[in-house]
């Protein structure tokens, strides 16, 4: 079987992640799969697309009903309850699929859990708060305390999401082949740390 490259990066908010994914894709000529991956999973799932949007990586309960059309999953998931076990489970079978035929960088959604079993670079990208709140406060147009605010709620929303799928504890170093700052080496910089270390490995 062909091998392929595959890169998981996990993320704290604001460290930058979703940005050097994209660099590393752009260096690498490789897909990313971020929001994508969630038009994917609703698209093959026949599930509304804005459903996977309010439970992306967050941990709740809900109950929705009529939500389908014909598909391949539509005998599984035609419950009136829809949990989050479900649309994890199908965005799982997604990114499996995406894995098993061809390069892919996948960022956050558990990816690194999801694909245990296959030849991948794992990554973590974090940064000091101070940096993280100067970066949202900037791209979002808010004060650095409704940043901070921000950070913490997305930070915590991650990890319970992790946490709840994997069983694991997320950002712990020795969940991942690499953990690194992104605020010493900038977004363009990490990325060719990556590749290097991809190269090794």
């Amino acid at each position: 079987m062909e091998k392929h490259t595959i890169i998981n990066i996990g993320r704290q908010f604001g460290s930058g992640g979703k940005s050097v994914a994209v660099c590393l894709g752009e260096k690498l000529g490789i897909p990313v799969y971020d929001d994508e991956l969630l038009s994917a999973a609703a698209e093959q799932s026949g599930i509304s697309p804005e459903l996977f949007s309010r439970s992306d990586e967050k941990k709740h309960n809900f109950s929705l009903s009529n939500l389908f059309s014909s598909n391949r999953f539509e005998g599984a998931y035609t419950q009136s309850a829809i949990n989050e076990s479900s649309l994890f489970k199908i965005q799982s079978e997604v990114i499996r699929d995406i894995a098993s035929n061809g390069d892919a960088i996948f960022v956050g959604r558990a990816s690194d859990y999801v694909l245990r079993d296959m030849d991948c670079l794992d990554v973590f990208i974090c940064a000091p708060v101070e940096d993280r709140r100067k970066r949202v406060s900037e791209r979002m147009g808010i004060t650095p305390a409704e940043a901070e605010r921000l950070i913490e709620k997305n930070d915590k929303a991650r990890a319970e999401y992790y946490n709840f799928f994997t069983f694991g504890h997320w950002g712990k170093a020795s969940n991942y082949d690499l953990c690194i700052d992104s605020s010493i080496l900038g977004i363009e910089g990490t990325s060719d740390f990556i590749i290097d270390f991809l190269r090794r490995k």
